[in-house]
């Protein structure tokens, strides 16, 4: 796999977390990895919003 394919992995993954409400804490990915920032990318843009 290359490295553009584990970036959109990363990123579907994150998204999947988000849905299922993990915690932003449980991504897999070490900090200076940048499947990481795919993966909060993803996580962010599938969590719920707070309602006010």
């Amino acid at each position: 796999m290359g490295p553009r394919e584990q970036l959109v992995q990363a990123l579907n993954e994150g998204s999947k977390a988000g849905r299922r409400g993990d915690a932003p804490t449980a991504c897999p990915y070490p900090a200076d990895d940048l499947r990481r920032a795919a993966w909060l990318r993803g996580y962010a843009r599938a969590r719920p919003l707070p309602t006010d």
